[in-house]
Formats: C-alpha cells, sequence, structure tokens
C-alpha cells in the first residue's frame, strides 16, 4: 500500500532527474503530506517526448460512470494490473512516474496503535513510482488521473508492513515509459526495490491530510 507520500525536490532537481524539456505552471513548492484525490504531477510520453503534467492521485478508468471510483484506485499491485479491467488498458499503453522524495508507512504496533515511518533515499534525493494514468472523459470536464503501482516488500519494509510502491531505477524509465514495450517485459521492473532506502519513525502529526510542512517528517 502506498497511502501518503512527499515530494520535496525543486522543480530544477526534477526537470533534470527525468529529463525533462520543461515543467508546466504548477507551485512546486515542497508537499509533505500528499493524500489519495490531490492533484499531482506524472512523468508520461508523449509523441517520443517526456511531458510533466498534473493529475489526481486515484486512477479513474476511462469506461467508469462516477469519477469517485478513484477513490479506491490510488494503487495497482503489480501481480494483477495486466489483468484487472480497472489497470489493464492503461498498463498497456499509459504508463507514468510520479517523482517523490519518500513515502509513509504504517507499522502496527498492537491492537490500537499504528506508529508511522517515512522511508525516503538517505540523502534525501528524489525517487520515481511506477505508475499508471487515465483520462476520464464523462463528466463536465475530463479528468486525468494516475495509480501508483505497489509490489511485495524488500527487506527493509518487510519489518514494517508487507507492500511497498514500486520505485524504478534512473536506467528503466525509458522503457516504462515507452508506449510500444509490451507488459510482458515489464514483469521484471515490478520488484521490490534493491536500492538505499532508510525507515525512520515519525509522529502521528503526518496521519491528519490536512497537515503539512516539516512537521510531517520529524519524530515525536
Amino acid at each position: 500500500m502506498c497511502g501518503r507520500f512527499n515530494q520535496r525536490a525543486t522543480a530544477a532537481e526534477i526537470k533534470e532527474f527525468f529529463d525533462l524539456l520543461r515543467l508546466p505552471d504548477w507551485d512546486w513548492t515542497p508537499r509533505y503530506n500528499i493524500a489519495p484525490t490531490q492533484r499531482h504531477p506524472m512523468i508520461r510520453q508523449s509523441n517520443g517526448t517526456r511531458e510533466a503534467t498534473i493529475a489526481r492521485w486515484g486512477l479513474i478508468p476511462s469506461w467508469a460512470k462516477d469519477e469517485k471510483i478513484g477513490y479506491r484506485m490510488i494503487n495497482a499491485r503489480s501481480e494483477t494490473v495486466a489483468e484487472k479491467p480497472s489497470f489493464r488498458a492503461a498498463f498497456k499503453r499509459r504508463r507514468c512516474l510520479i517523482p517523490a522524495t519518500g513515502y509513509y508507512e504504517w507499522q502496527r504496533i498492537d491492537a490500537k496503535r499504528k506508529q508511522p515511518h517515512h522511508i525516503h533515499r538517505s540523502d534525501e534525493g528524489l525517487i520515481a513510482f511506477a505508475g499508471l494514468w487515465e483520462r476520464w472523459d464523462k463528466g463536465d470536464d475530463p479528468v486525468e488521473s494516475f495509480s501508483i503501482i505497489t509490489t511485495s516488500a524488500n527487506s527493509l519494509m518487510a519489518t514494517i508492513h508487507d507492500r511497498m510502491p514500486v520505485i524504478l531505477p534512473t536506467a528503466v524509465h525509458s522503457v516504462w515509459l515507452d508506449p510500444n514495450v509490451t507488459p510482458d517485459a515489464l514483469t521484471e521492473l515490478m520488484r521490490p526495490y534493491d536500492g538505499e532506502l532508510i525507515a525512520n519513525p515519525v509522529s502521528s502529526y503526518v496521519g491528519n491530510v490536512r497537515n503539512e510542512g516539516p512537521q510531517c517528517i520529524l519524530a515525536d
């Protein structure tokens, strides 16, 4: 599961990391507590060129009658993404990268308590979640949305939760974004991340979606 993340890099850092020619008009102020249904940049390929655009977190399939289905589509499981009706069309042709600098996961302590952790690179650098995107045209205005793909936990995450987002190394970004790459060739990319990550316990402050700012990544 990936239900909350942060993006604290500058616009210039995002542009360089994802090899973009330009960025959209967007408030690139660091975000510490990005939640489902909120808007966030995604990177996709269009006419052979990478572009960044702004979309809503929570994928709305093109065939959906109601956009509220997006509330349940914030994550897509790597094990079933190629077959599940909600995701299989996007997985074939509409894959994207979601820029982040860390994400949060809650470790169950006992029946009443959960400890939030901030998972990130030791150098606080950018990471790229593997994502899918869709365009929904059945409302008053078109809505572009995305989902983050998850996989089984690596050794670090296994002590906290049994799932984690698929994090893609820069070397495979082009492969992931290429709409001509077949889904069968992508299976190997959706594995637990083997790069360096660290997990820090943080305060319950991050649990409230209305809370923002550096306090989200601080311990009690």
